[in-house]
């Protein structure tokens, strides 16, 4: 009788908050490894950046329509930590082994925001990737049964798809245009599938800015110019021609995602969709294969783009509250009338997104937590994860390197001694979390350079347990000022700040013994690793 009471209220509340929910579509453009890169942005960082020398039209439309967050961040900078964060509205290590990318495995008892408007009566679809590498593959959105990619995988990889396109004689607008058409085809497969009146959820979660891709591909495909990088590179990086052309190329890919969303939205329109659908862009961190970036916690590994086109919302707007990604999953239950679970880190953004504000909309929203343990390097027999922890308010970053002794992007490996080939195309060669690139290629061939040294010690050398950045001063993050006296108030209020913050969180990190992400499953050789193979890197990371 008990359980049939229980049963009946569990009933009463999910229709009482289907009843008060918007039951917005929600159109969700989630690029693996897209930082927070957009044109849009280039007039929100304040000085010449990165941002100055990409285009991105789609993106700055929807947000002239809607809003702008310039504090944006994942609670992870690796893919699958961040993804089951992401997904779950929690910390990323409170999923159990999702925390970890390689060897993860998802937990079924937790709810993830997908299937949960699915059971609200959402139809869901999803086209390339939601959540990997791990098992069950794409698990928290149901594996492969909700999938959309009859059209064509060519999305998740641009530079590479459009490059052999142009080798048999279209061009470059052509071999755009044969890509573009299967974004186009996998969508309206999906909307064809929905029931009349359906409210839906679309996960577009292309790879395409994830590496490798082609060298030279940002000028040859996109016009942009290595050059008009030069002078505007943080500091951390060798402004040098060789990178710059990296970046410019990574930037391409940025604007294919620009180029997807174009068409996702002109289909939306198309259907007359487009004013009862929330879109919603965003990244899953930072740059990868460069200092600082993918697998940080410096915001160029942490900070993402997110820009939404709220319906029926005040358009243009910036907002400046902080966010991090696992507060999308309680913001899309609450619009989908979806039940909220107890415990989770994520807070819902339906308040802000329906404020006519810009700046700081809700005073509390100050700060956020990162972190990151395992992400490809420990899976090498022998060698520990990384572990470490941020807080991230305005002024400042303190991050916590709980085991200064290990290296930050792994063991030297073969790297120093590997050729440049292999060095710019292949993670696992030593150093690996950061992932192989020309970036990386030149700061090893580089290292004894007294010019360059310090960006291959930034990059690669060991860290103290205690960082901290004053960002008033220093925006590129790369003076460390814990052990100046000065900051010792600010060091020692943010340390005893994130330490409370994370054992109420009950994170494994400084619970117990703090040692179990140091132990199997979270660590040690996964089989077939440590032989270096790699079957397709955009679907590893």
């Amino acid at each position: 009788m008990r359980t049939l009471r229980l049963l009946a209220l569990a009933i009463l509340l999910t229709s009482a908050a289907q009843a008060a929910a918007p039951r917005w579509n929600i159109l969700f453009v989630f690029a693996d490894d897209w930082g927070r890169y957009a044109s849009v942005y280039a007039g929100l960082d304040g000085k010449p950046s990165i941002n100055d020398a990409i285009k991105t039209p789609h993106v700055d439309r929807i947000a002239r329509e809607g809003v702008a967050f310039r504090r944006a961040f994942v609670n992870a900078p690796s893919c699958t930590p961040c993804r089951s964060s992401l997904l779950s509205g929690r910390y990323f290590f409170n999923t159990g082994r999702a925390a970890i990318l390689q060897g993860a495995v998802w937990d079924e008892k937790i709810p993830s925001f997908p299937l949960l408007l699915r059971d609200a009566g959402y139809h869901i679809g999803k086209s390339y990737k939601v959540w990997s590498p791990g098992t069950p593959a794409d698990a928290p959105f149901g594996g492969q049964q909700h999938a959309y990619e009859k059209s064509g995988r060519a999305p998740n990889n641009f530079s590479e798809e459009a490059t052999d396109r142009v080798a048999k004689g279209l061009t470059v607008a052509a071999a755009r245009e044969e890509i573009l058409a299967q974004v186009r085809g996998n969508f309206d497969a999906f909307l064809a599938d929905r029931k009349p009146g359906q409210p839906w959820h679309y996960f577009f979660g292309t790879t395409t800015t994830h590496r490798k891709w082609i060298k030279g591909s940002g000028k040859k495909l996109w016009g942009i110019e290595p050059d008009a990088l030069k002078g505007k590179l943080p500091a951390f990086y060798p402004d040098v021609p060789e990178i710059r052309e990296d970046i410019a190329d990574y930037l391409g890919e940025c604007q294919a995602v620009d180029a997807y969303l174009g068409v996702l939205r002109a289909r939306l329109e198309a259907a007359g969709e487009l004013d009862r659908t929330l879109i919603v862009l965003s990244g899953d961190h930072g740059m990868p294969g460069v200092p600082s970036g993918k697998c940080n916690l410096y915001d160029h590994g942490t900070a993402v783009p997110l820009v939404m086109r709220v319906p029926g919302g005040k358009p243009g707007r910036v907002v400046d509250d902080f966010v991090c990604l696992p507060d999308l999953a309680p913001t899309f239950m609450e619009i989908g009338g979806a039940p909220v679970p107890a415990g989770l880190y994520g807070r819902s953004l339906l308040n802000v997104l329906r404020s006519d504000r810009s700046g700081q909309v809700e005073a509390d929203r100050t700060w956020v937590i990162t972190g990151r343990e395992r992400h490809v390097e420990d899976a090498r027999a022998g060698y520990l994860p990384y572990p470490m922890r941020a807080l991230r308010t305005k002024d400042f970053i303190y991050i916590r390197n709980f085991a200064p002794d290990r290296t930050p992007m792994g063991d030297n490996g073969t790297a120093l001694t590997s050729s440049q080939d292999v060095l710019e195309n292949t993670t696992r060669v030593g150093l690996s979390d950061m992932d192989g690139s020309p970036t990386k290629a030149w700061l090893i061939a580089h290292r004894d350079d007294p010019q360059w040294k310090w960006h291959y010690e930034h990059a690669f050398g060991r860290r103290p347990a205690e960082e901290l950045y004053d960002l008033r001063t220093d925006p590129d993050q790369v003076k460390n000022v814990a052990a100046d006296p000065a900051y010792a108030q600010t060091k020692a209020e943010m340390g005893a700040r994130l330490m409370k913050t994370l054992i109420e969180a009950k994170d494994p990190r400084v619970t117990g013994d703090g040692q179990t992400f140091d132990r199997p499953p979270f660590s040690g050789p996964l089989p077939g690793v440590d032989s270096g193979k790699k079957k397709n890197p955009k679907k590893a990371q």
